[in-house]
């Protein structure tokens, strides 16, 4: 049973300022968290009803009914377990091969796409700027499906970090050039920006190629991609 402390503490933590003061986040979900529990992420706690199978074995789970699930749940139908585990400390930045930089992404559940992504093509390093969506935001651990716990996040100024870039720098915009066209590098730097708004004026200077993905419809109409649409597009001819 969840007393009225844990579920306030548990609660406080969907947001960022407690995510960030305890340096706890939330996971909920056998997929991902089970990713979470096989990975060096350490386990803070563990919630679930009697219903999950447990096929991993673990112990120190504190079981909770469905309806003590659905108090602490983002889900519409909640799905057995719910972890909280330790925010890891940031890896040193690596400067070399593929890294995918993100202007301002405010959606979280295109970030968390990004990062699975990102795992999906082997980039191992997210470099984020300070006012993009927290990468440990509930909703961005989930559409990540525990690519997180291979993938590292880190949150720079953009600015300073892109000035001292020896690689190639490549960013997407509207008017560049084809990126089907382009001869792509293999150690590079590519920034995507802003939903609404894309790269922004003060990370586009630091660009040194302009790309982007052509249109083929007929018509035209379409304003732009998604930016985890082109994200997919965009690392799938990096590393073809």
């Amino acid at each position: 049973m969840l007393s009225k402390n844990q579920l306030k503490f548990i609660r406080s933590l969907k947001k960022k300022k407690f995510r960030q003061t305890h340096q706890l986040f939330l996971a909920e979900g056998i997929k991902v968290v089970e990713e979470l529990i096989k990975s060096p992420f350490l386990v803070y706690q563990l919630y679930a009803t009697e219903s999950y199978s447990n096929t991993l074995n673990v112990f120190d789970i504190q079981l909770i009914s469905d309806k003590e699930l659905g108090l602490v749940s983002d889900f519409s139908s909640p799905n057995q377990i719910l972890g909280i585990f330790e925010i890891p400390k940031s890896k040193d930045l690596v400067k070399e091969g593929i890294t995918v930089v993100l202007d301002e992404i405010n959606d979280p559940g295109n970030l968390g796409t990004i990062i699975r992504l990102c795992d999906w093509f082997g980039v191992t390093q997210l470099v984020c700027s300070e006012n993009t969506v927290d990468c440990y935001n509930q909703k961005v651990v989930q559409a990540s499906m525990g690519s997180l716990t291979r993938v590292s996040v880190n949150y720079v100024d953009l600015v300073t970090y892109l000035a001292n870039e020896k690689r190639t720098i490549y960013g997407t915009f509207l008017k560049g050039e084809n990126i089907y066209a382009s001869k792509l590098e293999k150690n590079a730097v590519i920034v995507l920006g802003n939903e609404a708004n894309g790269i922004s004026k003060e990370i586009e200077q630091l660009v040194h190629k302009k790309i982007t993905i052509p249109q083929f419809g007929e018509q035209q109409n379409t304003e732009s991609l998604n930016v985890a649409m082109s994200t997919a597009i965009v690392l799938s001819e990096f590393k073809r």
